[in-house]
């Protein structure tokens, strides 16, 4: 297991500590740049003013993102759990039919 070591980053200039195993940083990092050219987008456009709405704009637009993510060809990862979820209850019938066999 990684050892949680505390980490300085800063995002729109403010500077935060953030605990993160050692192993993670590198991640953590590139989250930190990705939501801070986020923020400084929004920012930037005018449109919203002030950290905290920029910030809960940032989420949302990430959050936005993430559930609408389609990998190449429409792949849809929420259909995609959707199908795992559906797999998974499909196994565990199956399972319990084999187990009454006995």
């Amino acid at each position: 297991m990684s050892e949680i070591k505390g980490l300085d980053v800063a995002i729109m200039g403010r500077e935060f500590r953030v605990a993160c195993p050692e192993d993670e940083q590198e991640a953590l990092l590139q989250s930190v740049d990705y939501l801070d050219r986020k923020m400084r987008e929004i920012r930037d456009s005018g449109k919203v003013i002030g950290v905290e709405r920029i910030a809960i704009m940032a989420a949302l637009n990430i959050t936005h993102e993430l559930l609408n993510t389609h990998i190449a060809g429409s792949f849809d990862i929420g259909e995609f759990k959707s199908r795992m979820n559906a797999m998974q209850a499909q196994i565990e019938q199956a399972m319990t039919e084999q187990d009454e066999l006995f």
